[in-house]
């Protein structure tokens, strides 16, 4: 039985706290800058000769320096709600992401990972406390009290307005708040759902050891897996993807959602070898930790390659209402956005592309902590371009986002430590338990 150390647990909680006061003192920061400063900060942008929009709406609409203005101000004020969006969908995209990766070990009736079950049960404990806050983050914004989706406006779909947008027009029977509204508890709610009755039937089976009871759970992850693939296309569509409503991609769902599994294959790595190193979990081995390297090395691989077709089709059509989403990036993210590809697919490629490497604790668990932080950097991507655009080289911006990934990583490791603390390590009732006991990788 894992005990939440009193160490760990203050760690967690200063983070929470920590993570608050930074992100409240650049609250005060963002709200307290005045029209001269956003019009001077503006006009900077425009002197460096870096013109490209970074979201669709700068090219509809009055096209004047009082509407730019305008747009810059928004623009300037949504970092607050940018910087704990983009870490929030992050980390309940880990923790969804795990449940899946969880789901499918039992649904293909895998043995070697029984001994780390518990991991991922925990790990996915997180997802109604990491849905909470996205709930919020929605509900802000239907109520206007935040501008990252800019189809929420309602001049947009009205055509008698001088911002009438003929796209989201077309898109409206989609893209509408009450729509959106129930489509955001449906993920949360779903996938909470599943995390609970999930964890609920393999206690279940490791109290009865019934053959039934398992059949069960086996049925639960398949329908989880189901849920998964419908739900995080859609919420990619949703909460990232329609910040720009004008831009689209078919590979977008993919990209995203690989994303977080490759975090949260890192996740698991980090939280298996502590409790390795901790005395908690001796049975876990580098056979185990082998073959979770071996999925961290896949899914870099799988992200890069939804990555570059997303990119390499853009780029070779060249369509101006398209590429106008990388142009952005390349201009005003460039310190950002292709440097990520060093920690998502090049280090990942060249350290982990060893099998006998992939046995090496310091280096796979170093490797897991570099491929978080890029994915981090990958989700800032997504969202920081459209909702905030040019205007992120700021002190106010950076103590908003060190201040929410602080506070949801101290939410996260309170969440899934605490969950840890109340589940027996051991899953006794698993009928593949000895198999993934005995479990030698052959080469």
């Amino acid at each position: 039985m894992y005990s939440f150390s009193p160490k760990l647990k203050s760690t967690s909680l200063i983070l929470l706290v920590v993570g608050l006061v930074l992100f409240i003192a650049g609250y005060f920061l963002n709200s307290g800058l005045s029209t001269e400063k956003i019009q001077h900060m503006m006009h900077e942008v425009h002197a460096s000769g870096h013109d490209a929009p970074t979201h669709s709406s700068q090219q509809v609409g009055p096209q004047d320096e009082q509407a730019h203005l305008e747009h810059a101000t928004m623009q300037i004020h949504n970092s607050p709600l940018a910087s704990i969006h983009f870490v929030a969908v992050f980390f309940f995209g880990i923790s969804a992401a795990v449940l899946f990766f969880y789901c499918i070990q039992h649904a293909a009736h895998a043995g070697w990972p029984i001994i780390i079950t518990r991991v991922m049960e925990a790990i996915a404990s997180y997802i109604p406390f990491g849905g909470a806050i996205l709930i919020v983050i929605m509900l802000l914004n239907i109520f206007h009290q935040g501008h990252l989706f800019h189809w929420m406006d309602p001049d947009l779909t009205d055509p008698t307005s001088a911002h009438f947008d003929v796209i989201l027009f077309e898109k409206k029977i989609f893209l509408n708040i009450p729509f959106y509204a129930i489509r955001t508890f449906i993920y949360v709610c779903g996938a909470s759902f599943f995390a609970w009755k999930l964890k609920a039937q393999s206690k279940k089976v490791d109290d009865t050891k019934s053959l039934v009871e398992y059949q069960f759970l086996y049925r639960w992850a398949v329908g989880y897996i189901a849920f998964f693939g419908f739900a995080s296309a859609a919420w990619a569509w949703d909460w990232l993807m329609s910040i720009d409503p004008h831009w689209y991609s078919t590979m977008y769902i993919w990209y995203s959602m690989v994303s977080c599994l490759s975090s949260g294959v890192a996740v698991i790595i980090l939280l298996s070898v502590y409790l390795k190193k901790n005395g908690f979990l001796p049975q876990f081995n580098d056979n185990h930790l082998h073959d979770l390297g071996v999925f961290l090395f896949a899914t870099s691989l799988l992200w890069t390659y939804t990555w570059f077709a997303q990119f390499m089709l853009y780029w070779y059509a060249n369509i101006p209402e398209e590429v106008n989403y990388f142009f952005g990036r390349f201009q005003h993210y460039s310190p950002t956005f292709l440097p990520m590809l060093v920690f998502n697919f090049l280090l990942p490629l060249l350290v982990l592309v060893s099998s006998s490497i992939k046995r090496n604790y310091k280096v796979v668990t170093t490797m897991a902590c570099i491929v978080i932080f890029g994915h981090l950097l990958d989700y800032f991507n997504m969202v920081m371009p459209g909702t905030v655009g040019p205007f992120w080289k700021t002190p106010e911006l950076l103590l908003l986002v060190a201040g929410a990934v602080l506070f949801v990583v101290g939410l996260f490791m309170f969440t899934v430590l605490s969950a840890l603390s109340k589940l027996k390590l051991i899953p006794t009732g698993n009928p593949y338990l000895h198999e993934s006991e005995i479990y030698e990788y052959p080469f």
